[in-house]
């Protein structure tokens, strides 16, 4: 049941955003943004860690959950200081960020990137 929850979870998060690019003016980077405040705010609330915990990777892969991630690395470390509360953020997410800045650059190399008009 943990596939299902996972899935479903993963998808409505997606579907949120796909309808959201479809249906506003929104481009991609706003929702972007607006997905990473979105899974940090509820994560300072304290509402989106039940969702973790039902969904697993189906929420905190997508863009909320990086939000998710840096919101919770920060509670953590607030509870040493000030400094441990701005580091504990990107403690949090330091795989993620060196993971996707390695395989962008690996495919950059790759591949002939073309700006969009």
């Amino acid at each position: 049941m943990d596939y299902v929850y996972c899935f479903l979870i993963g998808g409505v998060i997606c579907v949120i955003g796909q309808i959201l690019l479809d249906t506003t003016k929104l481009t991609a980077p706003r929702v972007l943004v607006l997905f990473v405040v979105l899974g940090a705010i509820l994560q300072g609330l304290n509402l989106y860690q039940p969702l973790v915990d039902l969904a697993g990777d189906g929420a905190t892969v997508p863009l909320p959950g990086f939000g998710y991630a840096l919101a919770k690395g920060a509670m953590e470390g607030a509870k040493e200081g000030f400094l441990p509360a701005v580091i504990g953020g990107m403690k949090a997410t330091a795989a993620g960020i060196t993971v996707a800045i390695v395989f962008g650059y690996i495919v950059a190399l790759l591949f002939n990137p073309k700006s969009i008009r």
